[in-house]
């Protein structure tokens, strides 16, 4: 089954809600950066939410990020979405190690531990908007019902599993979020929490052969459910040589020029998708020239191109200068 995600809304619009099967994409972020079994669930459930919460939003280009600092060996996440069900994220230590909890259980609460927990919602307005909670449990889904409640005054229920199989790869993957309206009534409320406490783990609903679709029926069949629309979802970073161009050239005109001095080729590692980018000595002494341009021009002074010439870079065949074929 692709992934995706289904948007709902029940009992006359007075519950929203959001689903998502994320088994490909949390395991494709697996791949990327190599995460342990209790990563692997942490960064997972972290990727699901912020996919869901990126289809809550409206805009084009609108982006959230979710941010967990944390004081436990996880040490943190950081993961993004957009609103067209792409998402990308990583571990700032993706492989801790810990032992089970009873039953089982990977220990996502023990690797994250206490910390803060914040969203960021780039809606292109003059400045992004940013909520930040503590972290309660450090399960993530947890986290994410206490900061909807303290930051956006919004009632929510939040489910996330993942399922590492044997060999440590993910064999489900998935979760719900089902908000409650300002004017949700209290019978409404009652069922709902009612539902949330029949039900197993999500992971346990995947393994039943529930849908996105079939999870939300479960949780509130009978409620006048309404299915939406659905969105692709996939794990997606839209890195380039270009953008990790860019970002070199923001760097001090020292760091640059020491880098371009040393005449070794540097090699630049996308923190999101762990994409490593090399840069030969020319093209750091380009950024270098770039950079100066740059600053000469802020500073308003008529320049003499020239000053800044390098070596035109020339493709050759033969080994590159990181040792591997070009």
């Amino acid at each position: 089954m692709n992934d995706y995600i289904v948007r709902a809304t029940a009992a006359d619009g007075a519950v929203r809600a959001f689903a998502i099967h994320s088994t490909e994409l949390v395991e494709e972020a697996r791949k990327h950066h190599n995460t342990t079994p209790v990563m692997t669930a942490a960064l997972g459930r972290t990727l699901s939410a912020a996919a869901m919460m990126g289809a809550m939003m409206k805009g084009e280009d609108d982006i959230l990020t979710i941010r967990i600092k944390s004081d436990g060996p996880a040490e943190g996440l950081l993961v993004t979405a957009d609103s067209h069900g792409n998402v990308k994220g990583y571990a700032y230590n993706p492989h801790v190690l810990l032992p089970l909890k009873r039953r089982g259980k990977l220990d996502v609460g023990g690797a994250v531990a206490s910390g803060f927990l914040s969203v960021t919602k780039d809606l292109g307005l003059k400045e992004p908007y940013t909520g930040q909670c503590e972290l309660q449990t450090g399960e993530i889904g947890d986290d994410l019902a206490y900061y909807f409640m303290t930051s956006e005054q919004t009632p929510s229920a939040v489910g996330l599993g993942v399922l590492v199989d044997v060999d440590s790869t993910v064999k489900q993957a998935g979760g719900f979020i089902i908000q409650l309206m300002p004017f949700a009534p209290d019978e409404v409320i009652d069922r709902l929490e009612a539902r949330i406490a029949e039900v197993g783990s999500v992971t346990q609903l995947m393994e039943e052969g529930l849908s996105p679709e079939g999870i939300l029926e479960r949780l509130l069949g009978g409620m006048d459910l309404q299915l939406n629309d659905t969105l692709p979802a996939r794990f997606y970073c839209d890195c380039s040589k270009e953008k990790i161009s860019r970002v070199l050239g923001t760097l001090s005109v020292k760091d640059l020029s020491e880098m371009a001095d040393a005449g070794e080729s540097v090699e630049i590692v996308c923190d999101f998708c762990s994409t490593a980018y090399v840069f030969a000595a020319d093209e750091m002494k380009e950024v270098l020239r770039q950079r100066m341009l740059k600053l000469a021009g802020r500073l308003g002074v008529l320049n003499d191109e020239s000053m800044y010439e390098t070596p035109a870079i020339e493709a050759k065949a033969g080994p590159a200068e990181d040792g591997t074929d070009a």
